[in-house]
């Protein structure tokens, strides 16, 4: 398994020039400082291969990780969630360019994965616009719900949601055990894969989780392949952050690029992992761990 990891970084030649650029830029940006930029920073670097190496070997977004985190250092709930979306940029991106090279490679022999075009389509366009609408919309049509309004309950909101996430991973595990049969999608699957991804992309806007996990969920309780739900999500997932970033980037201007800039690269490395993980312990096992370990960040969160 080493072996393969190895392969797979020297194999893409990006990956060394996104190194040699990061190197770079925290030269650069450290100059006589540097000691004390990597003290004060440098663990950031394992919590985002850590985060990253659970969002895209599950599907969930890496929100789940950083949110609590971030929290904890109490940081702002505009800087928490603006952070967490621009970390992920880097951690699914690199996930998503993984699977759908799995994908490119593996779709002439596996006619499940044939649907992930149509799940992308379906997907994409509705969390997008339900993130959209939650971010730029609700602050001029119903501005008791815009994020300024209810980021002081940040925190109910992402462990409610986070129970709520971890026993639907439970429930769901049990599907895990049973035939993934299921190659064809129907139109009452792309209709409920719309509301699905339209709701998800409003909790995303809030939580900066929701729209991958609700996706994965639902292709697993239908019993679709698991690994085209967590791949599907994955890529579900790294476009919606993407979307999401200038918000907290532009309008909000509350990233917080220090922690970016480590975190997100040791997402790159996590995203770059995750698929090995998945591929080396079967997909209950992977779920069941992360389920208990949500479902006690919830629980944490709202205490």
């Amino acid at each position: 398994m080493i072996v393969k990891v190895k392969k797979t970084f020297i194999a893409h030649p990006w990956l060394s020039l996104l190194a040699v650029l990061w190197l770079s830029l925290i030269i650069i940006v450290g100059g006589t400082e540097l000691p004390v930029l990597l003290t004060q920073y440098g663990g950031f670097l394992l919590l985002g291969i850590v985060g990253a190496v659970f969002a895209n070997a599950t599907g969930a977004g890496g929100g789940v990780v950083f949110v609590p985190f971030f929290q904890q250092l109490a940081f702002s709930p505009e800087a928490v969630i603006a952070t967490s979306f621009a970390i992920q940029c880097c951690g699914m991106t690199a996930g998503a360019i993984n699977w759908l090279q799995f994908y490119r490679h593996i779709k002439s022999q596996q006619p499940d994965w044939l649907l992930l075009p149509a799940v992308l389509s379906r997907c994409i366009p509705f969390g997008l616009a339900g993130l959209w609408l939650a971010q730029y919309g609700f602050d001029y049509l119903v501005p008791h719900l815009s994020f300024s309004a209810v980021s002081s309950q940040l925190h109910i909101g992402f462990g409610a949601f986070s129970i709520l996430l971890a026993l639907a991973i439970m429930a769901s595990s049990k599907r895990l055990s049973s035939p993934q049969g299921r190659s064809q999608i129907t139109a009452a699957d792309k209709n409920w894969l719309a509301v699905i991804s339209f709701v998800g992309g409003i909790i995303t806007a809030y939580l900066s989780v929701g729209i991958g996990e609700l996706v994965a969920v639902y292709l697993i309780v239908r019993r679709f392949d698991v690994t085209l739900a967590i791949g599907a999500a994955v890529i579900i997932s790294a476009v919606t952050v993407w979307g999401a970033v200038g918000y907290g980037a532009l309008v909000s201007a509350a990233v917080n690029w220090y922690v970016v800039l480590f975190a997100g690269a040791g997402a790159v490395i996590g995203g770059r992992l995750a698929r090995y993980v998945v591929l080396f312990f079967s997909p209950r096992q992977v779920k069941l761990f992360f389920a208990l370990w949500v479902l006690l960040l919830g629980i944490l969160s709202i205490v």
